[in-house]
């Protein structure tokens, strides 16, 4: 009795569980995909998952199946199977509307491009990664774009329509940065000149300082064709047309450039002349009562006519980084040939050096030994810029001894020495507070960072002289008298002071907020030079009191750049002073782009046109929302 009972129970148990799993694939069936059967086991495909999901599951029993879909697919609203009704089957319908198909679709609200949009984005692609404008042509591009979800009649102009547009966008970018620059009162510029393709190019970079947030900003003026010998007027001429061009001509505090014969010139020469020296000039030049003179008429009108045409080029600032590369090449290098403990090592050092990179850079087999070898790659040092010797000869300096004599004598070179492997280590020990102090210089950073940087520069130089050998002991004494010696009138000129005070008072800049001990070489000297400036003028002997009282409130102040709007007087001063960049590094970062511009398979493209796309780019046009004055807030 209890046996048929328990085979009743055995048989009841197994009808429900078959029940279950007709239910279940009747159900949730279509989720699954049949693959195969093997004795008992049935092997099915999810059709929710991403991928092959194979899941294997009883012939008797779905338990399986359906903890993966609670698991796995929780989140996904699963629709079941509903009885056909009539010749075709009936879509679901409830409150909330039709069932969705099986694989859902994700929508992200994206609406359809208008034409005016479809044209910046392509501007934005176009001009941002420096790309021929004949690319709206390709047919490739094309179908790309043709995919992109458009309005009614929103189609890509050709290149002729396209030029157009980006001319009519370049003219407004220029219009909202003249309209900008009219509300600044303080702009400094860097100016040089750049050769490519047989083509000499005017570049000029404007910076400035926000008078509400006190953030840097910075922009390219211009990218001109120059024809002809550069000489000093051809430049002045070149530089005031583009300060005037702009309405900047009483603007600029100061104009940056490089060391170059030519530049010094033109504003040595068309520097402008300040009312007292017109009247000293008068006062000598004038004859007494009783004397009387004669003078040529036409040599007066000449006179005159050329007074007229004078240009007045805005004070000169030489590029620190520039002239800090002088000192490692000229004389570091006339130091330690001239020296009798470095002459012989530092010209064979250096001429192994180069050797293995001639040798490195001219066959692809020594390229792949050195690799093979030091498991890196040398570098290879350019003339223009001694950054890239001292990183090469570090890089040489850091391959072990052992393996760098191996690497020699697989090449056909000669191995190095104790003592040249020696000198490698020191010089890049000496050297290298030079190179920290070309990057800040080199950086967006306000003039008053040059003075501290010298003085940290000075000092670090100084501190590793205990650590060098006779060969290079007098490297460090010989670079800070050539720091001394070629920033002779930057150490004592006032305004450097100035700016250097108001920066170290209120900046966080590199060498102030990693060495605040170094302030005070640099401030102690301007403290008096600032307090004559405050007090140049003939004033009442109330505001100079006030004046002075805002003096000392300020110096009490915080490290904080925004305690300036608590000083009118003083943010004045610093947005004049500090303005000015210490090095021309922006506008050689122009000149790096305009080489990405101006191609070889470009020599056709029109230096108007050239220097439109450059400009474009350098001040990211379309990078802000598609707005151009939004780059310039």
């Amino acid at each position: 009795m209890k046996r048929r009972t328990f085979f009743v129970k055995l048989v009841l148990r197994c009808i429900v569980t078959f029940v279950r799993c007709l239910f279940f694939s009747w159900k949730y069936g279509h989720y699954f995909e049949f693959l195969s059967t093997k004795d008992l086991n049935i092997k099915v495909r999810c059709t929710l998952c991403v991928g092959e999901k194979v899941l294997s599951t009883f012939k008797n029993t779905t338990s399986n199946l359906k903890k993966h879909l609670e698991s796995q697919h929780s989140t996904v609203k699963l629709t079941e199977r509903v009885p056909p009704s009539g010749p075709k089957q009936r879509a679901v319908t409830s409150a909330e509307g039709p069932t969705p198909p099986k694989q859902q679709k994700l929508d992200f609200g994206a609406k359809p491009v208008s034409d005016e949009e479809l044209k910046k984005l392509v501007a934005q692609y176009i001009v941002e990664e420096m790309l021929p404008i004949n690319t709206v042509d390709s047919p490739s591009f094309r179908a790309i774009i043709k995919k992109i979800p458009t309005s009614v009649n929103a189609e890509l102009p050709h290149r002729t329509t396209f030029t157009s547009y980006l001319e009519k966008e370049f003219t407004e970018m220029e219009r909202n940065l003249k309209a900008t620059l009219n509300e600044i009162d303080f702009v400094s510029t860097t100016a040089d000149i750049w050769t490519a393709n047989n083509r000499s190019y005017m570049g000029v970079t404007l910076h400035w300082i926000s008078r509400t947030t006190l953030e840097r900003h910075k922009v390219a003026l211009a990218c001109r064709r120059i024809r002809g010998r550069h000489t000093y007027d051809v430049i002045g001429t070149e530089i005031e047309n583009i300060h005037s061009s702009y309405g900047l001509l009483n603007k600029v505090v100061a104009t940056v450039t490089d060391n170059g014969s030519n530049f010094v010139k033109a504003f040595q020469v068309y520097h402008p002349v300040t009312e007292s020296d017109d009247e000293a000039e008068e006062e000598e030049s004038s004859p007494k009562d009783d004397d009387v003179t004669f003078s040529d008429l036409s040599e007066i009108l000449s006179a005159e006519n050329e007074s007229d045409g004078q240009l007045s080029l805005p004070p000169h600032r030489r590029c620190a980084s520039h002239t800090i590369n002088i000192i490692c090449t000229r004389d570091v290098e006339k130091h330690l040939t001239t020296n009798a403990e470095s002459r012989a090592v530092y010209r064979s050092s250096t001429a192994k050096c180069t050797a293995l990179w001639t040798k490195s850079s001219r066959s692809t087999l020594a390229s792949e030994t050195v690799e093979e070898i030091s498991k890196r790659k040398l570098l290879i040092p350019t003339s223009t810029r001694w950054n890239s010797f001292f990183d090469a000869v570090k890089r040489i300096a850091e391959i072990p001894m052992g393996e760098l004599n191996t690497l020699c004598t697989k090449l056909g070179l000669k191995c190095f020495k104790d003592q040249e492997y020696q000198f490698l280590h020191e010089y890049c020990m000496a050297m290298k507070p030079l190179t920290a102090a070309l990057d800040i210089l080199q950086g967006d950073c306000p003039y008053g960072t040059l003075l501290p940087t010298l003085e940290v520069l000075m000092q670090k130089t100084q501190a590793v002289k205990d650590d060098l050998s006779r060969m290079t002991a007098g490297l460090p004494d010989a670079i800070v008298q050539a720091i001394q010696t070629r920033f002779a009138g930057v150490l004592d000129d006032k305004d450097a002071l100035l700016a250097a005070l108001l920066t170290a008072e209120c900046c966080t800049t590199a060498p102030l907020a990693k060495n605040p001990a170094s302030v005070p070489s640099a401030t102690t000297s301007s403290s008096q030079g600032e307090m004559d400036f405050f007090t140049f003028e003939a004033e009442p002997e109330e505001e100079t009191y006030s004046a002075e009282k805002e003096v000392m409130d300020y110096l009490m102040s915080g490290y904080d750049l925004q305690i300036l709007h608590k000083f009118s007087s003083i943010k004045t001063i610093f947005l004049k002073y500090n303005t000015p960049t210490p090095s021309s590094a922006p506008v050689e970062r122009l000149f790096s782009l305009g080489g990405l511009v101006l191609t070889p398979k470009r020599n056709r493209l029109s230096h108007k046109r050239f220097e439109k796309l450059l400009l474009m780019r350098y001040n990211h046009c379309f990078k802000f929302n598609f707005k151009c004055q939004e780059i310039y807030c």
